[in-house]
């Protein structure tokens, strides 16, 4: 609606973003999201929106502390039952609006058209109004919902939704007042006006109730109902239009003059809102299994980090539906501390870990509450991950080069407020080339003073300097070859799950003698 825009209201564009700029959504995702899991997680998201593209949202991170507050307020007050409620059932009438639409562009009566586009019109104002008078109840404490809340009361008193309003509420009115008869002979159907003519079918009911039974069998046939009228009821409405000239000539100016009837900045929302709406169900999913999330308190100068009872996200997901239990796991860095040294046996959850640290920090860039009991993180400009993938023949280099080359990007694009996640590096050549590579890299993640986690089977890395420091996946430490999932903080010792496990099967050197002396 064109002179919409020129009412005085209150400064409001978008749910997403404190400000009025319209985002450029990427058209991939960041190289980080599949190593860490997340596009995993953002399907899962969006499935509960299937209608909206919600991934290019989850695709561009926030880089400023105020855009992140601004959603992480709006998430706040939607996730009280009145707020999200009342925005739901708004999303809900729009759908709906829209679907009428849609069917519009795919009927051929003209008559027919104009009465479904009068339908999304109606359907239209009634979201915008119930949603401004529910968001005046709710009495919103974010500044986008507050904001919103004062575009809508000033939109739905503006000349232009009134006039809107009023002028469809009216013709619908009018349409529905309309009377005609139909005389049907053989294979003619004549439509004349309305004669006053009596509704006997109230006495023919009363008449043949004395023979109702209630157990007699229903000899009534149902008929599936196409989409839009048949050529038989598309020309009776054709001929009740031209009996019905001045009505129906209404109706065409009323679709004529309202063609782009919805305003941009409701049309932005309706667009935008379901990014909130599809992470609280998805928050809901698993809450109802005991994970708990939060608020992440974030810095863009403070490295000292803090996680309590976190998980990875893609891996709640599938033990959610197959109803296991979660293992949660935490970290800390305090003063210098910024290298993040994971070891332990094979297959106990240090790539899970890493993985739970790329997401806490990726989820909290888009303003989203993350799983844990408390977490305090650092914004970080960009994360950049080397997980371990199949080797590229086309490439014509081995595995080992191609580790060189896809790291030598990583440390070229790394700045200090980075975060770079390298799971398992070097594992295809010697443990000598491997300890020496491996501590070049340490040196230099060491020397740009950024955040990282390094998942690695050299155990001397967790000692490198005084900015690393140690986390072991532990095991049962009645049954060493049973994981427990858990990454604790603690010295690395690189031999002592190979000792339990010997000890347990009898292969220590001491047993060994005693089988060889017996």
């Amino acid at each position: 609606m064109n002179d919409a825009v020129a009412v005085r209201v209150p400064p409001f564009a978008s749910i997403l973003h404190p400000d009025s700029a319209e985002a450029a959504w990427p058209d991939e995702a960041p190289s980080c999201i599949h190593d860490l899991g997340l596009d995993q997680v953002i399907a899962t998201i969006a499935a509960t929106c299937p209608d909206d593209e919600l991934a290019p949202i989850f695709h561009l991170p926030l880089r400023d502390l105020d855009s992140i507050a601004y959603r992480q307020e709006v998430m706040r007050d939607l996730g009280t039952g009145a707020l999200r409620q009342a925005v739901s059932a708004f999303r809900q009438r729009m759908r709906t609006m829209r679907e009428r639409l849609a069917r519009t562009g795919k009927l051929h009566c003209k008559p027919e058209k104009e009465r479904w586009f009068l339908d999304a019109v109606l359907d239209y104002c009634d979201a915008v109004e119930r949603l401004a008078q529910l968001l005046g109840n709710g009495k919103p404490a974010s500044r986008g919902l507050r904001a919103l809340d004062a575009f809508l009361a000033a939109y739905i008193a503006s000349p232009a939704f009134v006039r809107l309003a009023t002028s469809a509420k009216s013709l619908v009115v009018e349409l529905s007042n309309i009377r005609y008869a139909l005389l049907i002979k053989g294979s003619r159907v004549t439509v004349r006006p309305y004669g006053g003519e009596a509704d006997y079918s109230r006495a023919v009911e009363a008449t043949f109730e004395k023979f109702h039974r209630e157990d007699s069998k229903d000899y009534r046939v149902g008929f599936r109902r196409l989409g839009g009228l048949n050529h038989v009821e598309a020309q009776i409405l054709e001929r009740v239009a031209l009996l019905h000239p001045e009505s129906f000539q209404r109706l065409e100016a009323f679709c004529a003059e309202h063609a782009q009837f919805e305003d941009a900045t409701i049309t932005r929302f309706d667009r935008e809102v379901p990014f909130y709406l599809a992470y609280l169900a998805y928050m809901d999913k698993h809450r109802q299994r005991g994970l708990d999330f939060c608020y992440p308190e974030l810095s863009a100068t403070e490295k000292e980090l803090e996680a309590h009872d976190a998980c990875d996200l893609a891996l709640a997901d599938r033990l959610v539906d197959a109803r296991q239990s979660i293992v949660r796991n935490g970290f800390f860095l305090h003063g210098e501390e910024r290298l993040l040294v994971v070891s332990g046996p094979n297959q106990g959850g240090k790539t899970t870990f890493a993985r739970m640290f790329g997401q806490l920090h990726y989820l909290a860039s888009l303003g989203c509450p993350v799983p844990g009991t408390r977490v305090r993180l650092f914004l970080c400009d960009r994360i950049l991950t080397h997980f371990e993938k199949q080797e590229d023949i086309a490439s014509l280099r081995g595995k080992l080069k191609d580790d060189l080359v896809r790291i030598h990007g990583i440390l070229e694009a790394a700045t200090p407020d980075s975060i770079v996640i390298l799971n398992e590096i070097f594992s295809s050549t010697t443990l000598e080339d491997a300890s020496y590579l491996s501590k070049r890299i340490m040196a230099t993640l060491s020397a740009r003073d950024l955040l990282a986690v390094c998942v690695t089977f050299l155990a001397e890395l967790a000692v490198f300097d005084g900015k690393t420091v140690s986390m072991v996946g532990t095991v049962d430490p009645q049954d060493p070859t049973i994981r427990t999932y858990r990454v604790e903080r603690r010295p690395a010792d690189g031999l002592a799950y190979a000792q339990a496990i010997a000890r347990k099967y009898r292969v220590t050197g001491e047993w060994l003698r005693r089988r060889i002396a017996a």
